[in-house]
C-alpha cells in the first residue's frame, strides 16, 4: 500500500487490500472512498470486502466507482459530500490513485487554483496537467 497525501485531509492510493485497512486506521484516516469499479478486480478486492474490513476497523466506507469514461460532476459532488461528512482524514483509492486524484482535483477547483492543485497532485506522483482546462472551467462556474 502506498498512501500519497494531496492535502492534510485527503490522500490517494493505488488499490488497497483487506489486510491494509488496519494500517490505514492506524495512520489516522477515518474514511475510505473506493473509486474503483468492482468489475476491475477479483472478489477479494471488491468494495464489499474492503467495506467489511473498514467497518471492522471503525472506519467509514463510501463507494463511488469511477471510470475515465463515466466521470461526471455528480461523482465529484458525491466525493465532496463524503469528504465533508468524514470525521477526519480521507483515503481514496482506485487502480493507481489517478482517478481518485482527478475527482479530488475537480472537487477543490473552486477553493484552490489550478496551479496549486496540479502542484499537489504532481508532488504525489500524478501528472494531471491535461486537466487544467477542466479545472479552470469548474473554477469559473463556481464564481458565477
Amino acid at each position: 500500500m502506498e498512501i500519497r497525501p494531496l492535502s492534510p485531509t485527503y490522500a490517494v492510493s493505488p488499490q488497497i487490500e483487506v489486510d491494509d485497512v488496519p494500517a490505514i486506521a492506524d495512520a489516522g484516516y477515518r474514511t475510505i472512498i473506493c473509486n474503483r469499479p468492482d468489475a476491475e478486480v477479483p472478489p477479494s478486492h471488491q468494495a464489499a470486502a474492503i467495506e467489511a474490513a473498514a467497518k471492522s476497523a471503525g472506519l467509514a466506507f463510501v463507494c463511488i466507482p469511477v471510470t475515465h469514461q463515466t466521470l461526471n460532476m455528480d461523482m465529484v459532488s458525491a466525493q465532496k459530500a463524503a469528504m465533508a461528512k468524514s470525521d477526519g482524514p480521507v483515503l481514496a483509492y482506485c487502480a493507481s490513485g489517478t482517478r481518485s486524484s482527478i475527482v479530488w482535483s475537480l472537487g477543490v477547483a473552486h477553493q484552490m487554483s489550478a496551479d496549486q492543485i496540479l502542484a499537489a497532485t504532481a508532488a504525489a506522483g500524478y501528472n494531471l496537467d491535461g486537466l487544467q482546462p477542466q479545472l479552470d472551467a469548474v473554477a469559473s462556474q463556481a464564481k458565477t
